[in-house]
């Protein structure tokens, strides 16, 4: 009887800690660079936040282009915690209206995490 009790007492616990997921916000996920000389490297930090009660993992990336870079923490965000997304754009051989999208894939219910710059390369002169 005590195996058959705790048995029990286990299968309603883990099946309540399958309802708990990451889930997370971010204060603004697109972003709009000034105008900017052709050649120029710049940078973004877009701020997550886990809104979630297990911790929030990004897992990998994905970037349309190799003129854009993504660095982020491959440590979990703790529930109400937050982190930084930095994003990198070298505008080296590009020019006229760039918009870039990251997508960033995690743990949340919502797997998918979309960013977005954008910004208007002019030639040097």
């Amino acid at each position: 009887m005590r195996l058959f009790s705790a048995i029990i007492l286990l299968a309603l616990s883990s099946a309540l800690g399958f309802g708990q997921v990451a889930e997370f916000s971010i204060d603004k996920s697109t972003h709009k660079f000034p105008q900017t000389k052709q050649g120029e490297v710049i940078v973004h930090d877009f701020k997550v936040t886990n809104t979630g009660k297990t911790p929030l993992i990004i897992s990998q990336y994905e970037v349309g282009c190799s003129c854009t870079s993504v660095d982020f923490s491959n440590d979990p965000i703790a529930p109400g915690e937050s982190s930084l997304i930095r994003v990198t754009f070298d505008s080296k051989g590009k020019y006229g209206f760039q918009d870039r999208m990251i997508k960033l894939y995690t743990n949340a219910k919502k797997e998918e995490l979309d960013l977005r710059i954008k910004v208007k390369v002019v030639p040097n002169e």
